[in-house]
C-alpha cells in the first residue's frame, strides 16, 4: 500500500510528520489510559459484579479488534487525514457521556464506540512509523513512538482510580475526552502521509509508463498472515496478563495506595523497557529476546499471585511483581512490532500493523474478561497464575519454532 520514506536525518524525531504522530498518540492514549481502570470501577459503582466490570474493557477491545481489520481498507479508500481525525473523535467524545449513567448496558455501548476510535488510532499510529521511517531504524522509531504511548499511561493509569475515588468520576471522564484535542495533529500527520502515498503512486505510474516492473505488494495475503503468526501469539501471551493488571489492580490491591504504587511500577517499567529495547532490536534482531522475556513475565505474575493470595495483598511484593511484568510487557510490544514489520514487504506494513494491534488488543480484552470470570469463581490469584502458564507455553513455542541458521 505504501513504502517507507527513508530520511537522511539520524534522529527519528526530526523525520517530517513524526512529531505530530507523537502528539496525536500521546493525547489519544491519555484518554484511553484514564478510562482503562476507571470505567470498570464506574460499572462496580453502578452495581456490576467482577465479571460485569471485566466486560467493560472486554467490549472496548472486542470493538477495537473488529474495527482494526477494516482500517487498512479505510486508509486506501478515504486517506490518512479523514481516517485519523474520525478515530480520535470517536475515542474521546464518548467519555463525556459516561457522566450520564453508571448502568452496565450503557457503559458497554459507549465502550464499543470508544473501541472503534481506538482501533483507528492504534493501527494508524504503528503504520505511520513504518511509513515515515526507513527499516533499519524501526526499533528506535517504535521505541520513541512507544514512549509517547507509555508516558500517558505511566502518569494516568495509576492516578485514574485515585482521581475518581478522591475527587470525582466526572473529573476522569472530562479528562478522558483529551483525544479530541488531537484533531489538529491528526490533520497535520494525515497530510504528510497522504503525500507519501501520492508520491509512491506517482512513482508506480511513471514506472508503468516506462515499461518497468511495478511492485505488486509481494506475497499473497495468506503468506503474509502466516509470517505474522509468531509475533502475534507472543504479543497475545504478554498482553493478556497486562490487560488483567491494568483492569483489576484497583480491586485486588486492597487499597488506592497499593494500586497506585503497583500500576506506577508496571507503567514505568513498560515505558522505559519499550523505549530502551529499540536499539537492541535494531542491533541483534528481536527474536533472541522473546522466550527469555516471556519466562520473566511468568515469574512476575507468580510473584503477583503470591502477593495477593492467602489473606490479603502484600504491597511490596505486589509492586515488585507488577514491575517485573511491566518490563516484559513493554519490551515485547517493541520487539514483536519490529518482527512483524521485518516479516512482510513494505507495502504490507499496514496489514502487519493491523494484525499486531489485533493481537495486542485481543490480549488486553482477554485478560480483562477471562481473569475477571476466573476471579468471580475462584480468586484473582488463580486468574494471574493461569496467564503465567500461557506465557510459559508461548516461550516454549518460540524455542521450538526457532528457525535454523
Amino acid at each position: 500500500m505504501r513504502r517507507p520514506a527513508p530520511q537522511p536525518s539520524s534522529s527519528v524525531a526530526r523525520v517530517p510528520g513524526f512529531r505530530p504522530l507523537l502528539a496525536m498518540s500521546a493525547l489519544g492514549f491519555s484518554g484511553y489510559a484514564l478510562l482503562l481502570p476507571a470505567a470498570p470501577l464506574w460499572a462496580v459503582h453502578g452495581g456490576a459484579s467482577e465479571g460485569g466490570a471485566g466486560l467493560v474493557n472486554a467490549v472496548l477491545m472486542l470493538a477495537t479488534v473488529l474495527t482494526q481489520t477494516t482500517v487498512p481498507w479505510l486508509l486506501r479508500r478515504v486517506g490518512w487525514r479523514l481516517t485519523m481525525t474520525a478515530g480520535v473523535v470517536l475515542l474521546g467524545a464518548p467519555s463525556l457521556l459516561f457522566m450520564a449513567t453508571d448502568q452496565l448496558g450503557w457503559l458497554l455501548g459507549l465502550s464499543a464506540v470508544r473501541g472503534t476510535g481506538f482501533a483507528v488510532l492504534t493501527v494508524c499510529g504503528s503504520s505511520a512509523v513504518a511509513a515515515l521511517v526507513d527499516g533499519h531504524r524501526h526499533g528506535r522509531a517504535i521505541g520513541l513512538y512507544g514512549l509517547s504511548i507509555a508516558f500517558p499511561q505511566l502518569v494516568l493509569v495509576p492516578s485514574a482510580a485515585w482521581i475518581a475515588e478522591t475527587l470525582d468520576f466526572r473529573v476522569v471522564f472530562a479528562l478522558g475526552a483529551l483525544p479530541v484535542l488531537a484533531v489538529p495533529f491528526a490533520v497535520l500527520l494525515g497530510r504528510c502521509l497522504d503525500a507519501v502515498d501520492d508520491r509512491a503512486a506517482e512513482a508506480d505510474a511513471d514506472a508503468a509508463r516506462a515499461g518497468e516492473p511495478v511492485d505488486d505488494g509481494g506475497p499473497g495475503r495468506g503468506r503474509v498472515l502466516l509470517a505474522l503468526v509468531m509475533p502475534s501469539l507472543v504479543l497475545l501471551a504478554v498482553t493478556t496478563p497486562g490487560g488483567a493488571l491494568l483492569t483489576f489492580a484497583p480491586q485486588f490491591a486492597g487499597g488506592a495506595g497499593a494500586a497506585v504504587a503497583g500500576l506506577l511500577g508496571f507503567t514505568a517499567a513498560t515505558a522505559l523497557s519499550r523505549w530502551g529495547v529499540g536499539g537492541l532490536a535494531d542491533r541483534f534482531g528481536p527474536r533472541v529476546f522473546l522466550a527469555p522475556l516471556l519466562a520473566f513475565c511468568a515469574a512476575g505474575l507468580a510473584v503477583c499471585a503470591g502477593a495477593i493470595a492467602h489473606g490479603g495483598p502484600r504491597p511490596v511484593l505486589l509492586v515488585l511483581g507488577m514491575t517485573m511484568v511491566g518490563v516484559s510487557y513493554g519490551s515485547l510490544q517493541n520487539l514483536t512490532l519490529v518482527a512483524a514489520f521485518a516479516a512482510v514487504p513494505a507495502r504490507q506494513h499496514s496489514t502487519a500493523s493491523a494484525v499486531w494491534n489485533i493481537g495486542f488488543d485481543a490480549g488486553t480484552g482477554l485478560g480483562s474478561l477471562v481473569v475477571g470470570f476466573i476471579a468471580a469463581g475462584t480468586s484473582f490469584s488463580v486468574g494471574l497464575l493461569t496467564t503465567a502458564v500461557v506465557c510459559v507455553v508461548a516461550a516454549v513455542a518460540v524455542v521450538l519454532t526457532r528457525p535454523s541458521r
